[in-house]
């Protein structure tokens, strides 16, 4: 069933801009008329010109809805400068009242364009369907498009310009949830690599879930991937890399190794590099970002690890890489967990929770219940000087410095971290990243 109607006017012809309350009119007669639509919520987006400024634009078209007083609370008017803003102000409308499912009446050749926007603005969440507006009124000065054939491929150039349009209004936009925030680890030597964990201030998502610097972007989720690069352009502006040389490991909650110059597998949640200025970066919403640096060599890794890359050895798989692909030597590679949900609040079934204790069983609390917690952190430190790392050059919760600690719990600080565990299936992302300095 259609949640929401959008009615696109944005392109209505300047001479009739004046005269919208009658377009409009004829526009909610052709959704109860036409369309047999019945929609809780109806917005209209329409086009405002240079040097004008609308203000009051419901007040100033209520006298039109006449027959119309049951759209009055769910009729909204929208007037933006591009269609992209506008459209992205209904999507934050439509994301505040999680409607996903979207009726779209517009003029036939505006359709091919509208689907490139709603390509880069939205998600798989949403569900659009399609109709044509063909709204003619008893005056013939007030009719918006004839009825035509389906409108004609955008060409290549034309798609580039929607994207480069939807960039600029996302760069535009202030920053939510106050500053960007980088925690760095004082293990890892400043003069030889860049690095940093995230949290979630200082970009540009709003629902709020992924508020505000989500760096994720999936089919599940209502954070298109324009948003999270824009979040992801913020980040390389304040922490000084360059966003177009940047590798994220592809999630598959295995052991899989990404050496960069050789064959990239599917998946994978380990990648070493020795190149200089590629930042490598590992994802976490509870799941721990790993950082690995080796100041010898000059070789630098992320991974990814989440209790079943834990047992799977992710994190010493991506040790053994770079000694492997670039001749370090174990005992001089650092090592630092980034935030992860802490063995406060974490807790897995029993039978899963058997293989922690099995590693060492203070992995373990209250092993004797139907799902004990689990530090899989300490797995993580234990795994890793089992396979050489020394026990000081891994950076941890242990770390006695309290004012030195960046392994913080996700799910115990709402305000500063993304948790999955916390947050359900809509949650937010942060990242660790490393690079070489050039």
């Amino acid at each position: 069933m259609v949640e929401a109607v959008l009615v696109d006017l944005f392109s209505l012809p300047a001479n009739l801009q004046d005269n919208i309350q009658g377009s409009l009119c004829n526009t909610l007669e052709t959704i109860e008329k036409c369309s047999s639509i019945c929609a809780p919520f109806v917005y209209v987006m329409c086009c405002q010109r240079q040097g004008s400024e609308r203000k009051g634009e419901q007040e100033f078209l209520l006298p039109a809805l006449g027959g119309f007083q049951s759209l009055e609370r769910t009729l909204e008017v929208v007037f933006a400068p591009t269609t992209a803003a506008a459209l992205y102000t209904i999507k934050q409308r439509l994301d505040e009242k999680d409607l996903s499912i979207i009726k779209v009446i517009l003029p036939t050749v505006r359709k091919d364009s509208m689907k490139v926007y709603i390509d880069y603005l939205f998600t798989a969440v949403y569900q659009f369907e399609f109709e044509d507006l063909q709204m003619v009124s008893d005056c013939e000065n007030i009719q918006i498009s004839e009825p035509q054939g389906e409108g004609q491929t955008l060409l290549s150039q034309d798609i580039a310009l929607i994207r480069s349009e939807i960039e600029m209004h996302l760069e535009s936009l202030p920053s939510l949830k106050g500053e960007l925030t980088i925690l760095r680890s004082s293990l890892i030597p400043d003069d030889v690599f860049l690095h940093g964990f995230t949290t979630r201030t200082g970009g540009i998502s709003y629902i709020p879930t992924l508020s505000s610097c989500n760096l994720f972007s999936s089919f599940k989720r209502r954070d298109p991937q324009v948003v999270v690069k824009e979040n992801l352009r913020r980040l390389a502006n304040a922490a000084g890399f360059n966003p177009e040389a940047f590798r994220r490991v592809k999630v598959d909650h295995a052991n899989a190794v990404c050496i960069m110059g050789k064959t990239e597998p599917d998946s994978y949640d380990g990648i070493v590099t020795d190149q200089k200025g590629v930042t490598l970066a590992a994802p976490g919403a509870d799941c721990i970002p790993v950082l690995f640096a080796d100041p010898v060599r000059k070789a630098c890794g992320a991974a990814h690890s989440g209790w079943k890359g834990t047992l799977l050895g992710v994190s010493m798989a991506t040790v053994n890489a770079m000694v492997s692909a670039y001749g370090c030597n174990v005992k001089d590679i650092l090592v630092v967990l980034g935030p992860s949900v802490g063995p406060c609040c974490y807790k897995l079934p029993y039978e899963s929770a058997k293989e922690f204790h099995r590693i060492d069983p203070k992995c373990v609390r209250l092993f004797d219940s139907a799902t004990p917690y689990i530090d899989i952190r300490r797995a993580t430190r234990i795994l890793l000087e089992r396979g050489g790392v020394l026990p000081e050059n891994i950076q941890d919760d242990s770390i006695t410095d309290q004012n030195q600690n960046i392994t913080f719990c996700t799910a115990c600080h709402p305000d500063k971290f993304y948790s999955h565990f916390r947050d359900g299936t809509n949650f937010g992302t942060q990242i660790g990243f490393i690079s070489i300095r050039d």
